[in-house]
């Protein structure tokens, strides 16, 4: 296959090219820079079957040759808004990213009759009252919170997506996806895993807002791309999410940093800072993932925190 991947410079879309090439596919990627990184697409330039095209999805696509699929990961993903890549501050490039950006793709894969899959978030669960989240949640969102520019684009492009298959039978897909970590992670967006490992590998004790009893799941990347592929590769059409399930304290997830970095400085806490409806709690139900892609996590929290570590410890 000739897949496009958007927002292909970035931690995932970068993980999903070496996929696609992996699996023998030829791959054009497409990316403005504005939050994705040009280093993580080095290593590819010089393999004859990816190319690269500078575009913003937000203006019309006009695409030589014909595609036959269409992946759109093109997105700020971050939610911290000390960060100058986190999305409460690029709102309207993250809500153009998520309807222009949608149109735009929905109608090129349309015009090569190409299968389309979309990256969706468990932000569309926003601070969940159910527990674990099932696809079948409706979500408990504050539509103009703070955070209401990504929560809102995703919710937006899945109901889009679902017009086009609905109405204009195209073949789409949409992944819901759920806290995800591995190298190429930009050290500076202040997501927890990159922060904690910064300051680990400095010594520094690790910061963490309340009693660190919030959890979270963490799917390690390798995992995630893989499920995303099967997904891409099958006959499904309504929402899927992919992570994993393992739920885990914030607090015992930095004891398990500070292990595996042999860093005595410990922990600092900090009085709760959460951003506007940040979840407390946050698990995928991965029941339908596993029935219909036959698909589970199979690199455990441990051995993805070495695998992490050591990148950031070489680069």
């Amino acid at each position: 296959m000739r897949v496009l991947i958007t927002g292909a410079a970035g931690f995932l879309g970068s993980h999903l090219c070496d996929h696609l090439l992996g699996e023998g596919h030829e791959v054009v990627g497409m990316d403005n820079f504005v939050t994705g990184n040009r280093e993580n697409l080095v290593h590819l330039l010089r393999n004859k079957s990816f190319s690269f095209i500078r575009h913003d999805v937000t203006e019309v696509i006009s695409f030589q040759g014909k595609l036959d699929a269409v992946m759109h990961f093109a997105s700020p993903a971050s939610p911290n808004p000390e960060s100058p890549f986190g999305y409460p501050n690029l709102p309207v490039e993250t809500l153009a990213a998520g309807s222009l950006g949608t149109f735009n793709t929905l109608n090129l894969a349309r015009m090569n009759a190409a299968r389309y899959l979309f990256a969706s978030t468990s932000e569309v669960y926003g601070d969940p009252l159910e527990h674990p989240q099932k696809e079948t949640y409706w979500g408990h969102v504050d539509p103009v919170g703070l955070r209401s520019m990504y929560d809102e684009a995703k919710r937006f492009s899945e109901a889009l997506i679902m017009a086009y298959y609905r109405s204009k039978n195209t073949d789409t897909r949409i992944v819901r996806i759920f806290n995800t970590f591995g190298p190429r992670m930009r050290v500076d967006d202040g997501r927890v895993v990159p922060s904690f490992i910064q300051q680990a590998l400095r010594h520094k004790p690790l910061t963490i807002f309340g009693n660190g009893q919030q959890t979270r799941s963490f799917c390690y990347v390798d995992d995630l791309v893989d499920g995303i592929y099967r997904l891409l590769m099958s006959d499904e059409h309504f929402p899927v999410n992919i992570g994993n399930p393992m739920e885990i304290s914030i607090l015992k997830f930095a004891e398990m940093i500070n292990h595996l970095t042999d860093n005595p400085a410990g922990m600092d806490f900090h009085p709760d800072k959460r951003f506007d409806n940040d979840p407390q709690r946050r698990c995928p139900d991965i029941s339908r993932a596993k029935s219909l892609l036959g698909w589970e996590p199979k690199v455990d929290l441990n051995e993805g925190l070495k695998r992490t570590i050591a990148s950031y410890q070489t680069s």
